[in-house]
């Protein structure tokens, strides 16, 4: 099978099969390199340019690696034994699952979720009737990436590129939602290995978070984002457990782990929450629900294609209304005020803080000035809050014997950090910002 190598700041050389070049070279996949990956964090970050391109690139080769690491023993795993041509079946379904598991993102990434249409309308396949659940909501990135990957030019590519080992398109969005129906015996082998392929692209230790809280952390400058990559890697392995197959990880990488959650826990509070990039997405969002705001995502996926970040860019040129204006033209509302949950330590002082909040936002309104309010919540795990795959802890004796105990009951970190952290702040247009700042001598400064 013949290969390809693209170059990569993060994996150094990342292998691309023959057979997978289609996909990657189609309208669909080369979309993302015009979609940024942190959608406004350049007015903060200003080398944070990167696309959600070469992270999809990025979380292939990392999905491989882990993917890699994990089945290294399956020829002499106590537990079970899986084939040779099963391995290469799921390696190449997790592939292009990794691959395609951000294809439908919209303009700025996460940013313009507002803008898209009630679900319904985007009429994904009948196999996917569970996410409607009966109720309107409005279609996110991941419904986007499933009709992509199910019903659209791209989903006969797909076909062909694992027609090799009988992978299907539905088996690929398999991975990437949980709750399609797989009607074949695709993903069993004595035990079904589902779910830790689903676990190895969205997880607590997944090949996503893996791959772009590195990216992130590099091309911001900052290093909350790292972590001891390659010892966690190295150290994931599998549990087959109730005829199921999960993912485990030995115990010697547990404070590996750890790290790994408090640094993606810290690069939200500290990058993807910073107050610059916050503000933009709340302008973007206030010009979305304004009368005369006539931008929406198309549900035809060909129309869909078209849109990227140049064109929301030129649409908010093109416009008149206020907060396109103020986005297209870097004027944005700039902070005033700026509120921790937690912080400061003693109740008493939060307290005080939050009566200095409230006497602000009644100052403002007294003065006539508009003020944008904007909470930003961040928690370092949902993995205990809704129903999960479980992962264990692989813990060896001395008697060449093996013990595997689930996550929540090897670290007290999900306890120590269960609360979620909030960052509540006021903003106020620029020219107003001289004239607000007079309400009290403890108002951060601008940076």
């Amino acid at each position: 099978m013949s290969q390809m190598q693209i170059r990569d700041v993060i994996h150094g050389s990342i292998s691309v099969d023959s057979h997978e070049l289609p996909v990657i070279d189609s309208k669909y996949f080369q979309r993302l390199r015009q979609i940024r990956q942190v959608g406004f964090a350049e007015s903060s970050f200003p080398s944070a340019t990167h696309n959600r391109f070469i992270h999809s690139l990025g979380a292939m080769e990392t999905a491989t690696q882990a993917f890699d690491a994990v089945f290294r023993n399956t020829e002499t795993h106590s537990e079970t034994i899986l084939s040779a041509s099963k391995k290469e079946r799921f390696r190449q379904t997790l592939r292009l699952a990794a691959l395609l598991h951000d294809i439908g993102h919209g303009p700025l990434s996460h940013t313009t979720e507002f803008s898209m249409p009630d679900i319904k309308e985007l009429r994904l396949p009948a196999a996917l009737n569970s996410l409607l659940k009966g109720k309107p909501r409005k279609a996110t990135h991941e419904d986007y990436t499933l009709k992509m990957i199910l019903d659209s030019g791209l989903t006969p590519l797909i076909q062909k590129a694992g027609l090799t080992h009988g992978v299907t398109p539905v088996h690929v969005a398999a991975l990437i939602e949980p709750r399609l129906p797989v009607t074949d015996d695709f993903f069993i082998e004595g035990i079904d290995f589902r779910p830790i392929l689903a676990q190895l692209i969205s997880s607590e230790i997944d090949a996503d978070r893996m791959d772009y809280l590195r990216r992130d952390s590099l091309y911001t400058g900052v290093s909350y984002g790292q972590f001891d990559f390659n010892w966690l890697l190295s150290n994931l392995t599998y549990h087959s457990w109730n005829g199921k197959c999960y993912l485990s990880l030995q115990h010697r990488a547990l404070y590996a782990f750890e790290d790994f959650l408090i640094s993606r826990f810290h690069m939200f509070l500290m990058v993807y929450f910073h107050h610059k990039s916050v503000v933009y997405d709340e302008m973007l969002a206030q010009y979305f629900s304004s009368k005369d705001c006539n931008y929406r995502l198309p549900t035809d996926i060909e129309e869909y294609c078209e849109h990227d970040d140049a064109h929301l860019y030129a649409h908010l040129a093109k416009s008149q209304n206020e907060w396109a204006r103020r986005i297209f033209l870097k004027r944005p509302y700039q902070i005033l005020i700026e509120l921790h949950s937690g912080i400061p330590a003693t109740k008493t002082a939060r307290t005080e803080q939050e009566l200095l909040l409230n006497k602000i936002k009644e100052a403002l309104k007294i003065k006539g000035v508009h003020y944008l309010e904007v909470t930003s919540i961040s928690e370092l795990s949902k993995y205990f809050r809704k129903p999960a795959d479980p992962i264990f802890v692989r813990y060896d004796n001395y008697y060449s014997t093996s013990s595997f105990i689930p996550l929540e009951q090897c670290t007290d970190l999900f306890q120590r950090y269960g609360e979620k952290r909030s960052i509540t702040r006021l903003y106020v247009a620029p020219e107003n910002i001289a004239a607000c700042r007079e309400l009290s001598p403890h108002l951060p400064l601008n940076y």
